[in-house]
């Protein structure tokens, strides 16, 4: 036996594929694997094609061993892909270098190269790295020596992992660390599985998108007059704003802040900016042509897991489906005989904060089911019988007083939010204070805590080193984000684990896929998990969630996008082209 941190294992080894990945298609083929036994030195070298004739893989992948690689989620492709079991306990070096360095700069990068300049080790050269990926990617056919050259490229890897190993481990919480390798254990499956496209329609928008695109404009800035050919003209944007009197924040140059986040949180409070900002992204954004769909219709990408600082995924959003462009999720589409559903967490943050802080009102408003009303209520602005219908304005002050906490907003940025003077928005902010004064001795406790410690944590582990010019309110906000993170991990383990088909994670949502005589079984035990999710994470306190569902032949429609993807089917009507050739269910 083999002690590694708190955990003894029989064997552990280190594992190395070398595969061709298309855009959107799984680890198909698997040119080769290289494999070594840390304790025996075994080493297991072998070529696809012998790959392809196993039925399970040439290392032990039991409890009592433990299997080491660098971002083991794209190990697990290529088992997926050979049909084979995926190892009991993970540890992914990728995952806990980015743990023991978050919030670090990083001259090299969190790569394998990154990880291994950091601890003083010697390594490959970027350049040849990048030479026998080339290589690789190629395809083959390859001669014999450039074989040999790929079989000593996959080996290097695996004596890195051998390097690195015992310079981690004395960091590391094994238990800890398994969970997160338990995580990319489900990502991998997640990544495997994809997100069924309605390819038809794709295939209309990429042969005619530049003229679309032109059609866009025409109908869409008809309302703005912002456009000068397909370029944004910031004067024309500063006067319509002035002509509809909404303020807008500005850089510290006194220029308008035309950021894509700008725009996002704008429309939420102005819902006139939405349909501007969709158009923004679909032609400065959007590359069609670059979104990750395989050959069986699929959206695969990787999830890029743990790439956050806060350790959220961050998948590419040119090659996600759930990308910038809101409208583009209505391509979403199950298959025949299918259904999808979409649950995320109620109002996840707030309900997150309340559970951390130990906050009774907070919590008492969480659990109300409209924490917002709530809030409202127990500061004393609406009487107790309150409804979302007599005190809507009310509701969505508060609403936007909740989210600018949560996010670090100040009083200025707020009062652009909800269009009223910063008086007004300091006043709400006051309110969030004297209503919720446990919530905020605890929030400034943390503050306190990570500036004095130089570091902050999650409840399993997850940190993030605090520099001389860290955000306060940012590291306020970590915590909820960060424990946002491990719960939506927890629970894609649970729900990938019980056998349901899980399409994708986003923020705080998952999205699963069964026939349709088994979703609303599917939907029901989500919804059960994701609770135990939330009550493992917070102590007992159960999230609630809600599910959006898509049963064929419908698609999914994301109603922020709905208007757009409309607005798109109009424009592909009015060409010559096309003019008969928009589906019934569009």
């Amino acid at each position: 036996m083999i002690q590694i941190g708190s955990k003894s294992f029989r064997q552990v080894w280190l594992v190395d594929f070398e595969f061709v990945s298309p855009n959107g298609e799984n680890s198909d083929p698997v040119v080769c694997l290289v494999a070594k036994e840390l304790v025996s030195g075994e080493t297991i070298k072998l070529w696809g094609d012998m790959l392809r004739r196993l039925k399970r893989p040439p290392y032990s992948t039991g409890d009592d061993s433990l299997f080491v690689a660098y971002y083991a989620s794209a190990e697990f492709n290529c088992h997926l892909s050979l049909e084979w079991p995926l190892p009991e306990n993970v540890l992914d070096l990728f995952t806990e270098f980015r743990c023991i360095t978050n919030g670090k700069t990083l001259p090299s990068g969190s790569g394998l190269l990154g990880a291994l300049t950091h601890f003083g080790l010697s390594c490959m050269d970027a350049v040849e790295k990048d030479a026998m990926r080339d290589l690789i990617l190629s395809g083959g056919p390859w001669s014999e020596q450039e074989k040999q050259d790929i079989f000593d490229y996959c080996e290097s890897d695996v004596i890195a992992l051998e390097k690195l190993l015992p310079l981690m481990v004395p960091r590391l919480n094994m238990p800890l660390s398994l969970l997160r390798g338990r995580y990319m254990k489900a990502a991998a499956q997640i990544e495997y599985n994809g997100v069924p496209i309605d390819t038809e329609s794709l295939a209309l928008f990429q042969n005619s998108w530049d003229t679309i695109q032109e059609q866009l404009i025409r109908k869409i800035d008809a309302d703005y007059g912002v456009y000068e050919g397909k370029t944004f003209k910031q004067i024309r944007f500063a006067e319509w704003l002035v002509k509809k009197n909404i303020p807008w924040p500005q850089l510290a140059s006194g220029k308008l802040d035309l950021k894509d986040d700008t725009f996002k949180e704008m429309s939420r409070s102005n819902p006139a900016v939405g349909p501007l900002r969709e158009l923004r992204v679909s032609l400065s954004q959007m590359r069609l042509s670059a979104l990750a769909v395989g050959k069986d219709g699929r959206n695969r990408c990787m999830l890029s897991a743990f790439r956050a600082k806060t350790g959220r995924n961050q998948p590419s959003n040119k090659r996600f489906i759930f990308g910038p462009a809101v409208w583009l999720r209505s391509l979403i589409k199950p298959n025949t005989d299918y259904g999808l559903a979409y649950i995320d967490w109620s109002q996840q943050e707030f309900g997150i904060a309340a559970a951390l802080s130990k906050d009774p009102l907070m919590m008492e408003a969480y659990q109300s089911g409209d924490p917002y009303l709530a809030f409202a209520k127990q500061a004393g602005a609406v009487p107790d019988n309150a409804t979302k219908q007599s005190h809507k304005f009310e509701r969505e002050q508060f609403k936007a007083c909740v989210l600018a906490v949560q996010y670090g907003m100040g009083a200025e940025s707020l009062a652009v939010r909800i269009n009223q003077p910063v008086v007004q928005a300091r006043e709400l902010l006051k309110l969030h204070r004297t209503t919720y004064k446990v919530f905020w001795g605890w929030s400034d406790g943390v503050l306190n805590h990570a500036m004095l410690m130089g570091k902050i944590w999650t409840v399993f582990g997850w940190e993030i080193h605090i520099g001389k010019q860290a955000n306060p309110r940012s590291l306020q906000n970590f915590p909820m984000q960060a424990n946002g993170a491990e719960m939506l991990r927890l629970a894609c383990c649970l729900v990938v684990e019980s056998g349901i088909r899980v399409c994708a994670p986003v923020h705080d949502a998952i999205l699963i896929e069964a026939p349709l005589n088994e979703l609303d079984d599917c939907i029901a035990n989500t919804q059960e998990l994701m609770a135990q999710a939330s009550g493992i994470v917070l102590n007992g306190f159960r999230l609630r969630s809600d599910v959006d569902i898509t049963r064929y032949p419908d698609r999914y429609m994301d109603e922020r996008g709905e208007k757009m993807w409309n607005t798109i089917w109009d424009c592909l009507n009015e060409m010559d082209s096309h003019q008969t050739c928009a589906p019934v269910n569009r």
